[in-house]
């Protein structure tokens, strides 16, 4: 009996070990999270949230303020505008149709929008609206200035109208399907073809068969409305004038300036289940989504390989006032929603992929 009782009381030190280490490590996890965040805020950020998924763990972190005039900081459930991370949405809805038979890959843009784009788009098909290899030029210099300011930020823009801006722009000289360059237009086009082949709306369709089946409470395409809904972090920008900063407040925004190629507003909680269906293969069909994911620019989707090996899959987005950053890795075990309020200009780029790099892979030796 009696050595039965040193067996327990040992077993019951070593649990309380175990246990200590694995809390200290979960809190030293949590400071390095803390402290990278904090590093992107560094970089002249008004502020930031960000959601983390580990492994059937989650933290969350916020830095910063939400408002420059207080010091609270932003959130942690707060909605924000998140720019081209609407493209994976826009993206899966197209996809949903060809699996359903009524869009087809290889379609031309021509024969779903004629006459609409200048010079013709015969030779221009779907998936290379996809995947970036349109040629076609990308209307945002005409939204939005070199310093960041939207040109017109209360103007209602239709599909065709921002479709029918990249018209007086050149048109990549190489030919459809051989040269990647990211443009809005392919998504804004997209966004159009949605709408011709279901006869309702790109946000009726993206609220219909993801935001409502999934459960995205703080996810809304917002069209004209330009109010972001609370809670929220204000979002801004600074430029110079006359020899000095001068701040604007972006907060309130008409987003169809972005149309379905950025109009989205969403939470980090929200871009993290949506990416983790996704990749999960409960919204696409298998063969698509290989496709989604190919590469470094799939269909709707950004991938790349960190320094410790690991695959992760999103999309990064950026509209006036407000930069967005959303990553799962392949195996969908890890997960990054990163939101940045902007302030200043200096690009917080490098800092934001040391944050994916802290968050994605593991401390201890690399591959």
């Amino acid at each position: 009996m009696r050595l039965k009782g040193i067996g327990l009381t040992t077993a019951a030190i070593a649990f309380t070990v175990i246990t200590t280490t694995a809390t200290a490590d979960a809190a030293a996890r949590e400071d390095t999270l803390q402290t990278a965040l904090d590093n992107v805020v560094a970089t002249g950020e008004a502020g930031a949230i960000a959601e983390v998924r580990q492994d059937g763990t989650t933290w969350r972190g916020a830095s910063g303020r939400a408002r420059l005039d207080r010091p609270a900081p932003p959130p942690l459930n707060g909605r924000f505008r998140a720019g081209s991370v609407t493209k994976p949405f826009t993206a899966t809805v197209v996809l949903q149709l060809v699996a359903e038979g009524r869009i087809g890959l290889d379609d031309s843009v021509e024969h779903w929008l004629p006459g609409l784009v200048k010079g013709g788009a015969g030779d221009i098909t779907v998936r290379e609206l996809l995947n970036h290899t349109s040629g076609l030029p990308d209307p945002v210099g005409a939204l939005v200035g070199d310093d960041g300011l939207p040109r017109d930020r209360w103007r209602t823009w239709t599909l065709t109208e921002l479709a029918r801006l990249s018209n007086a722009l050149p048109r990549d000289p190489n030919p459809p399907g051989t040269h990647y360059s990211y443009s809005n237009n392919d998504y804004i086009l997209l966004g159009m073809i949605i709408e011709k082949a279901t006869g309702r709306s790109f946000r009726t369709e993206i609220t219909r068969r993801i935001i409502v089946p999934l459960g995205l409470r703080g996810t809304s395409l917002p069209g004209a409305n330009p109010w972001l809904p609370a809670p929220h972090a204000d979002g801004y920008v600074t430029v110079r004038r006359d020899g000095r900063d001068v701040t604007y407040d972006m907060t309130v925004l008409n987003p169809t300036m972005a149309g379905s190629a950025g109009e989205i507003v969403s939470t980090t909680d929200d871009l993290n289940r949506f990416f983790a269906a996704l990749l999960g293969g409960h919204l696409v069909r298998p063969d698509l989504l290989r496709q989604m994911t190919a590469g470094d620019n799939g269909f709707g989707i950004e991938s790349t390989t960190l320094s410790c090996g690991v695959r992760i899959h999103g999309h990064g987005g950026g509209i006036p006032g407000y930069l967005t950053i959303a990553f799962t890795s392949t195996d969908t075990r890890r997960q990054v929603a990163l939101s940045i309020n902007r302030y200043r200009a200096p690009d917080p780029s490098p800092a934001a992929m040391a944050f994916l790099n802290t968050a994605f892979c593991p401390p201890g030796p690399r591959p």
